[in-house]
């Protein structure tokens, strides 16, 4: 399998994105924050997702290649929905993870006419000090362009100590390949979740909602999840799920049953 990266080009930036599986249905995944694009995982992604690709044609956006000096929560939000609508996408089932949970909220808020069902892990719906003190911190080294520290400390808040463990050499080598243009876009993206705060308008999301979180997130804290939960708690067609301690904030990556729960929802008569 060789999956083509296409481009799109949204209000003169240039957005990047892939595509796989034969179903009727669009599913769009909008990943969390990352040092190094995931489009250089296109493959590894299909084969994760494959799962989905017979009820699903599913569609992955990267935020733009390059940004400009500020570039917050809601300009992504704003930038991937006209991505959206540019290639005719609708009656989407939107998952977002982490940062990308943060874009999928805000879209399903800001624009409810182009969701059909969501499900979002590993986020918040209010990014306050404490909740995106990790963030600030991988900023920082960022700016400081210091891709060891950066990528030790995100390994080490993102996953399980036996995972970050076991791959705490495969970091400190990723590292060499990192440019200052990568940690730059970093930064940008890493700052430009302070502010976010989504809880006053979560009553405009129109679309059922499955919310996944872990008990020991690292990154947001382990009741993050309640920002949401509780403005949703009282819809029949909200559904929350956490798993417990050994996953952390990666959960989407490790929970082994994570695909099958997206599945299930994503398919699930409400």
């Amino acid at each position: 399998m060789s999956i083509q990266i296409q481009k799109i080009q949204i209000s003169g930036r240039t957005m990047e994105y892939f595509c796989f599986g034969t179903g009727s249905k669009t599913m769009v995944i909008l990943p969390g924050i990352s040092l190094q694009s995931v489009m250089n995982s296109a493959d590894a992604v299909a084969e994760a997702y494959r799962i989905l690709t017979d009820e699903f044609t599913v569609y992955l956006f990267e935020r733009p290649t390059v940004l400009p000096e500020v570039y917050t929560i809601y300009d992504a939000a704003r930038d991937t929905a006209e991505a959206f609508r540019l290639l005719g996408l609708h009656d989407i089932y939107l998952f977002g993870v982490s940062m990308g949970g943060m874009i999928a909220q805000t879209i399903a808020c800001e624009y409810p006419e182009l969701i059909r069902r969501m499900i979002i892990g590993s986020t918040t719906a209010k990014a306050d000090s404490v909740r995106s003190q990790a963030v600030h911190a991988w900023a920082e080294k960022a700016r400081a362009h210091d891709a060891e520290a950066l990528l030790l400390g995100f390994g080490e808040a993102v996953y399980p100590p036996q995972i970050f463990a076991a791959y705490r050499d495969t970091f400190k080598a990723m590292a060499a390949a990192v440019t200052d243009a990568e940690l730059e876009r970093f930064a940008v993206l890493a700052e430009g979740v302070s502010g976010f705060d989504i809880t006053g308008k979560l009553h405009g999301i129109r679309c059922p909602v499955l919310l996944i979180d872990a008990s020991d997130d690292a990154v947001l804290g382990p009741d993050a999840y309640l920002t949401i939960s509780e403005q949703l708690q009282h819809r029949k067609d909200f559904r929350l799920y956490i798993y417990g301690e050994g996953y952390g904030h990666a959960a989407y990556d490790t929970a082994p049953d994570y695909k099958e729960r997206i599945l299930d929802f994503f398919t699930e008569q409400i």
